[in-house]
């Protein structure tokens, strides 16, 4: 395998690993119904998320890609499935600020009514 299809494929992962991340952060905690310990794991993860699109940061994955992108010589992104599909996701066109605030939000808002669902039988069991 030459080192260009090499990082072509480590950009591809890491896009790939990348939309695995953003759907955890969105909707993980339906995860904590069945296995509850991975709520620790959710509950940081849509902090960090909130995070991100609360500041403006730039997530780690996304330089990560593009200096694999660059190894690879690639000018833009092929006309692939991750390219296709997964790209658009993650990098939108006209992302702004306020987009990504809003963004932010909506995982927070989202996370809360998923936790309030998955914990509600618990604080009922507390009452009695």
């Amino acid at each position: 395998m030459s080192a260009p299809v090499f990082y072509q494929l480590l950009a591809d992962l890491v896009v790939g690993v990348h939309f695995v991340f953003v759907l955890f952060v969105i909707l993980g905690g339906f995860l904590a119904v069945k296995w509850r310990r991975i709520a620790w794991l959710h509950v940081s993860a849509a902090v960090w998320g909130a995070a991100v699109e609360f500041s403006g940061w730039v997530c780690p994955l996304t330089p990560l890609e593009n200096w694999f992108r660059e190894r690879s010589g690639e000018g833009g992104y092929r006309s692939d499935f991750v390219a296709r599909y997964l790209l658009p996701v993650l990098y939108p066109e006209g992302l702004t600020r306020r987009v990504q605030i809003e963004l932010g939000i909506v995982v927070v808002v989202l996370n809360l009514a998923i936790y309030t669902w998955v914990l509600r039988p618990a604080w009922k069991g507390k009452k009695g």
